[in-house]
């Protein structure tokens, strides 16, 4: 899995912080903008505090993400306020076997022969189908969730934020939950108030979504 930050709006802090304090003053946009970055900093430390986080919209964050499976990007795009732009099986043309394999699988051995003779032979019907003149877009209904691909992805970091709380909790899937504290690594070096507790739910919010008492990070 490979994750890199592309884009992202300069001074993400600042801007949002800037939309905060137009909020509660007669000044106009022009003159907020003149604000002290001492000032606003102070502003988002206690608008993050008190969770009013509509303003931190004003601030998106773009990521290349390569090396992934299809089964984690079918759980991606199930956040909805995001932009993506996905490789497509129906273009690109998957001619060499290209999976991610499973911790679970990987340990075992016997597991691990036989989930790669599964991978080799399915690979093998999808030539053939090309072989034989179909379409890309319909060969590649034989190619599995492990399948590789490659996704680039937009949110703002009031959609991140929710993103990090279900997603870096302990009861999502293994790989959403590595990619999104590799993201979250990412924005925290570019907007370390906003992002200052970003994590699971129990870290940000206090509380378990998911009510797991048996789960170590549950709240005491």
């Amino acid at each position: 899995m490979n994750v890199k930050l592309i884009s992202f709006t300069p001074q993400p802090e600042r801007i949002s912080a800037i939309a905060a304090k137009l909020t509660h003053t007669s000044a106009t946009p022009e003159e907020v903008e003149k604000s002290s970055d001492k000032e606003l900093k102070a502003i988002l430390e206690e608008i993050m505090h008190r969770g009013h986080t509509s303003v931190i919209e004003h601030a998106s964050f773009t990521f290349a993400i390569s090396g992934v499976s299809r089964s984690l990007t079918h759980q991606l795009v199930r956040h909805r306020i995001a932009s993506y732009a996905q490789q497509s099986q129906r273009y690109v043309s998957i001619d060499k076997p290209s999976y991610i394999t499973p911790p679970t699988i990987a340990k075992d051995k016997k597991a691990k022969e036989k989930y790669d003779e599964i991978m080799n032979k399915i690979w093998e019907y999808y030539n053939e189908l090309l072989e034989f003149g179909i379409p890309t877009e319909d060969a590649r209904y034989v190619l599995p969730n492990a399948t590789y691909s490659n996704i680039i992805v937009t949110m703002n970091a009031r959609s991140l934020l929710n993103f990090f709380d279900l997603r870096c909790c302990l009861q999502a899937q293994w790989e959403i939950r590595k990619l999104a504290y590799k993201m979250l690594a990412l924005v925290k070096k570019e907007a370390p108030i906003i992002f200052k507790n970003a994590g699971p739910a129990c870290k940000r919010l206090g509380i378990c979504p998911e009510d797991r008492k048996d789960c170590p990070l549950y709240p005491g």
